[in-house]
């Protein structure tokens, strides 16, 4: 069979869609030998996939997300090359695309939190933009063989909203490889070229507003009158929406709160096991792998109890109410001020994370491109 994955997000510049993508591809090379693979790539992503399987090749795909050319170039390159089915890692499968395909949608985030502020675009161009994401993936669900979702929850979701037949979805979880990277220098050093000052609570992603960064400031605040010393750092590459929520700190006069930036794979690590504490306020999560990530590095988490992540993260986290300010902050005292629970969720983290794996997460996909 002749199977082409849309790779276009691998690797670091798709973050973490880039990553499923990567991480699918890799691991396929490992467990199949007799389909034959077709990773459609970019430019500017070229370099960081190198087949090591001659079942595996990798082909220019030099074509934007979201645009034009990707609806009719795009299916022009599958029908070139004889593909028998196509995974698309994300919900932009070409309208114009007919032949067969399975989907992997990771959330329906622009469904449940439909809002102006998740957005940099004019009203005008984001309600065209809003119409034209639901069109698409309302096709995308309809015309797989199969859907791939990253949660139960998200299964869920995709059933509620698009009235899809349960067999139709099948579940395959991420994983996390983090704590395989073993840093390049002293815990201490790597704080300081950060700007983190310890002790810190932490919170790792993007600032998108479903990520509830607003409310844990707020509450940050309050907690930090009580405990002048603690900080609350948190990593994400500076954008559109860090920057407004930087002015956001500045404006209610949050102090000790760090923000740190990028902070690459091989130092990110040092980040989390320094931590005291790992925060997750998010609203809504289709999987949520930076909990996971801070479990694998050994950091307790206390984590939202909303969407999927009570899922996910299983009795290895202590849960609040994200849009309970009061129960946030009562939680997250409670947990730094006593370390017996602290060391009872950073062991039941280390068994959390042994039920996810990407290897696992290929083979799975695998059997659901030969049932498809």
């Amino acid at each position: 069979m002749k199977i082409g994955i849309d790779a276009r997000f691998f690797g670091s510049i798709g973050k973490g869609l880039g990553r499923y993508t990567q991480k699918l591809v890799e691991n396929l090379e490992k467990i199949d030998s007799e389909n034959q693979y077709f990773i459609f790539i970019r430019k500017e992503n070229w370099s960081e996939y190198q087949p090591k399987n001659k079942n595996f090749q990798k082909i220019l795909a030099d074509i934007p997300w979201y645009g034009f050319r990707e609806q009719i170039q795009f299916p022009r390159l599958f029908k070139k090359f004889k593909i028998n089915l196509v995974h698309f890692p994300h919900f932009n499968v070409p309208l114009f695309y007919r032949g067969k395909f399975v989907v992997t949608i990771h959330d329906l985030i622009l469904l449940r939190y439909p809002t102006k502020r998740a957005s940099t675009f004019s009203p005008f161009i984001y309600f065209f933009k809003k119409m034209a994401y639901g069109i698409v993936i309302r096709r995308a669900v309809r015309k797989s063989e199969k859907i791939i979702a990253v949660s139960k929850h998200t299964k869920r979701d995709i059933e509620k909203y698009f009235g899809v037949p349960s067999e139709k979805i099948i579940v395959t979880y991420e994983a996390i490889d983090l704590a395989q990277k073993a840093p390049n220098e002293p815990g201490g050093k790597i704080l300081e070229r950060y700007g983190i000052i310890k002790p810190y609570l932490l919170y790792v992603g993007n600032a998108y507003p479903h990520k509830n960064l607003e409310r844990l400031v707020l509450v940050f605040r309050e907690i930090a009158k009580k405990h002048p010393h603690l900080h609350l750092v948190l990593v994400g590459k500076e954008d559109y929406f860090y920057k407004r929520l930087k002015k956001f700190v500045s404006e209610n006069f949050a102090k000790n709160v760090i923000f740190a930036d990028f902070v690459p794979d091989e130092h990110l690590g040092a980040v989390y096991r320094e931590a005291l504490l790992y925060i997750f306020p998010s609203l809504y999560e289709g999987f949520g792998l930076p909990p996971l990530e801070a479990m694998a590095c050994g950091t307790p988490v206390a984590s939202s109890n909303a969407s999927c992540l009570p899922e996910i993260l299983g009795e290895a986290a202590v849960y609040f109410d994200p849009e309970g300010m009061a129960n946030m902050a009562e939680t997250i005292e409670r947990v730094i001020a006593d370390g017996e629970i602290r060391k009872e969720i950073v062991a039941k983290g280390k068994e959390q994370i042994r039920k996810y794996g990407w290897e696992k997460m290929a083979r799975e996909t695998l059997e659901i491109y030969h049932s498809a």
